[in-house]
């Protein structure tokens, strides 16, 4: 706030010319002094601003000249914040957590990356089975960035690991990320027959209910879900990522010596639908699985093996028999003796070749 010393000034926002200064009252304003009339001399006027009790000095122009006064706007200091205990600066250093069953994975996510620091929780269970769980040295992730590396591959240790995605977004860090590379319920997100429980819903609702953290929403990554469409089944809670790593595949692919000389075969029509798109730059073999007595059989739908170097993409498996028939329908059709095997299956990707 500015007060003008002169006449000049005050008559042109029509203020009147100030009588004879009365004796000193106590004021409610009187952290705003009124400074003592002088001569008028061109120039600035310095002020003093208060927020909050605290000063913060700064300037405010006021110049006078033929055309009227010109108010410059005063340059404030920034106001003081105080840093959240733990904090690094502007550099993202992510702390990573991890269940026992992603140990290795997660040291060598590490290993790799300089901006991201390991964590450890301390799993135990109790006599009656249920676990006892401790995070270390929590009180010194307030205001960081944490990521919890999961593995739900067997529902015996999907509640302990939920006990631990439920805690950490509630101790004051500024963002939560939960990455589950399988997405277990995944070939469970729709129902046939009246009376079937469609099981990949029900595991949505549970991680849609992730308590938010300072940042926001909680962020979920999951790679090469069974069906695109299963992020609708996640609330508005949860922020659903889905990566994949088919590109990295392609990219592989595409770097060996013969690469114009391979083809990918998709074990079925789903296989196809769900990564047609992301391998199109290769020819494409699709089968499909036709039923003879009570056996399931793999053949060719269309495409032709003979020659090349078929590399076989699922999105699933389980006992591995697809694939087999899979693998030798394409040999007796090709005469073809490399097959690889590309799987995304519990937790990673499984890589099976065949010479």
């Amino acid at each position: 706030m500015a007060t003008a010393a002169s006449a000049t000034p005050a008559a042109a926002f029509g203020a009147k010319t100030p009588g004879p200064a009365p004796s000193p009252q106590p004021s409610p304003a009187s952290a705003f002094p009124r400074p003592s009339p002088r001569a008028s001399t061109p120039g600035r006027l310095r002020a003093s601003l208060r927020l909050g009790g605290a000063s913060a000095t700064g300037s405010s122009s006021v110049v006078g000249n033929a055309s009227g006064i010109h108010l410059a706007a005063p340059v404030l200091a920034p106001l003081a914040v105080p840093k959240m205990s733990g904090t690094v600066g502007s550099q993202k250093s992510v702390l990573l957590f991890y269940c026992e069953e992603m140990r290795e994975l997660a040291e060598k996510v590490v290993a790799r990356n300089d901006d991201i620091e390991l964590r450890s929780i301390t799993w135990r269970t109790f006599a009656d089975g249920f676990p006892n769980l401790f995070i270390s040295n929590a009180h010194t992730i307030r205001g960081r960035h944490v990521a919890f590396l999961a593995s739900f591959s067997s529902p015996s240790v999907i509640f302990e690991q939920l006990s631990i995605i439920y805690a950490l977004p509630k101790l004051f860090i500024s963002s939560f990320t939960l990455i589950l590379p399988f997405f277990p319920t995944g070939t469970s997100e729709r129902m046939e027959d009246e009376g079937d429980v469609a099981t990949a819903f029900t595991l949505a609702r549970i991680l849609s209910h992730i308590p938010i953290s300072r940042g926001g929403p909680s962020s979920l990554v999951i790679f090469d879900i069974h069906a695109l469409q299963e992020r609708f089944y996640f609330g508005d809670s949860v922020l659903p990522c889905f990566e994949s790593g088919i590109p990295i595949l392609k990219s592989r692919l595409q770097e060996l010596p013969d690469s114009d000389n391979i083809t990918i075969a998709f074990p079925d029509d789903g296989a196809w639908k769900r990564f047609y798109k992301q391998l199109q730059h290769f020819p494409m073999i699709v089968c499909n699985k036709v039923r003879e007595g009570e056996q399931r059989i793999v053949r060719i739908k269309e495409g032709d093996a003979r020659g090349r170097h078929v590399v076989i993409v699922d999105d699933l498996v389980q006992s591995g028999g697809t694939l087999i028939e899979c693998q030798v329908i394409n040999f007796f059709a090709g005469l073809n003796f490399h097959f690889h095997f590309v799987v995304t299956t519990f937790d990673h990707q499984l890589v099976w070749s065949c010479h």
